[in-house]
């Protein structure tokens, strides 16, 4: 979640709550059972990144495993004997590696992809020893690039890991992808609010500079690419009158070409050119997830789920790249263990991992 937004949202909860159930969290079971529509095709496991709360250091990681049929909800202080840190906020598989970002410890937390063991934590600090606080990662050739709260972007070589260069983008950096060779990051302005940033920057991996600034429109965020090359950047406004849409960037042209304004949209998955869209009314509460066309730039559906299985609070949306399934995290009132429901394409539910992590928001599919 956005810091903002979630300072707004956390900042009305109370403090014992929170305090009880962190102590909670340290030691949950592993569970076993065989839920119906399990079968996940060539997929052996799926690791489920929990950022706990802010400033509690109470991030978690769950697997489940599609051959034992079993769930360990807290599987990295199982393996690691220690915790994994102050707000996981990113995960991602590259290689034989998993990548976990977790922000305000401001370190990534590099394990071995099937073991779960950690190889090495990356810090990332500037000269100062001020923490960079990453945010997101993803992955060219043999790198792996971070963006930062500090504005700065890493490049990590995934066979040393060791942090090779850095570069400045705008303000906040709070998203990136990768699109025709070229790095993009989306600068937020997030803890300037109000004055939010409005650019993504486009970076050249390699000479590692920035080549341009996209202007869009205010306080960018999550991106995702189709397979055309176009990226969808969730736009949050300004989080009052300003609201959330969504805008297209074609990445031959580097511009803005599109904006939807229609679609109010927080986070999305794109699979097969299908992107699904899920946006949370912080004021009125209100959910959605709406099933979008990238080929006609349409809407095919403005509600995925069709049985009518409730969602409190969409916060995290992945495709399964081996089933086509698609899952989806509920952080109910943040202060709750959050569930994942996974369903079909057509949006019935298939089965839920309940209780996997306080706020899951990130997924990882292991062939």
């Amino acid at each position: 979640m956005a810091l903002v937004t979630r300072l707004a949202v956390l900042g009305l909860l109370l403090l014992t709550v929170l305090l009880t159930l962190s102590c909670e969290m340290e030691d949950r079971p592993e569970t076993n059972g065989d839920l119906p529509g399990l079968d996940q095709g060539a997929c052996r496991g799926l690791w489920i990144l929990s950022e706990g709360l802010m400033n509690l250091n109470n991030s978690t990681l769950a697997y489940y495993s599609f051959e034992q049929k079993s769930l360990n909800k807290n599987v990295f202080r199982s393996l690691n004997k220690r915790g994994l840190g102050d707000t996981g906020n990113d995960m991602k598989a590259y290689g034989s590696k998993l990548y976990i970002v977790v922000s305000l410890s401001s370190q990534i937390e590099v394990l071995d992809l099937y073991s779960g063991l950690s190889i090495k934590r990356i810090p990332l600090f500037d000269e100062n020893r001020q923490a960079r606080q990453p945010r997101y990662i993803d992955f060219l050739d043999g790198k792996a690039y971070v963006c930062s709260f500090d504005g700065s972007l890493a490049r990590i070589d995934t066979a040393s890991l060791e942090v090779e260069a850095y570069v400045n983008c705008g303000r906040n950096p709070d998203g990136i992808c990768l699109a025709n060779n070229k790095i993009y990051v989306s600068n937020s302005g997030g803890l300037d609010n109000p004055y939010f940033d409005n650019s993504v920057s486009v970076v050249d991996p390699l000479s590692f500079r920035e080549i341009k600034k996209i202007e869009t429109g205010l306080n960018p965020y999550r991106m995702q690419v189709d397979s055309q090359g176009d990226i969808y950047v969730v736009l949050r406004g300004n989080l009052l009158d300003i609201p959330f849409s969504l805008c297209r960037i074609d990445s031959r042209l580097d511009s803005v070409v599109q904006v939807f304004n229609d679609i109010p949209a927080w986070n999305l998955a794109i699979h097969n050119d299908t992107a699904y869209i899920y946006h949370y009314s912080v004021q009125g509460g209100e959910n959605s997830v709406k099933v979008f066309d990238c080929l006609t730039e349409t809407i095919i559906s403005d509600q995925f789920i069709s049985d009518g299985t409730p969602i409190t609070r969409p916060y995290a949306i992945e495709v399964n790249p081996y089933s086509g399934d698609v899952y989806i995290c509920d952080a109910y009132d943040y202060t709750l263990w959050g569930d994942c429901l996974c369903f079909s394409a057509e949006g019935n539910l298939k089965f839920r991992f309940e209780s996997v992590g306080l706020n899951p928001s990130s997924l990882v599919f292991v062939k």
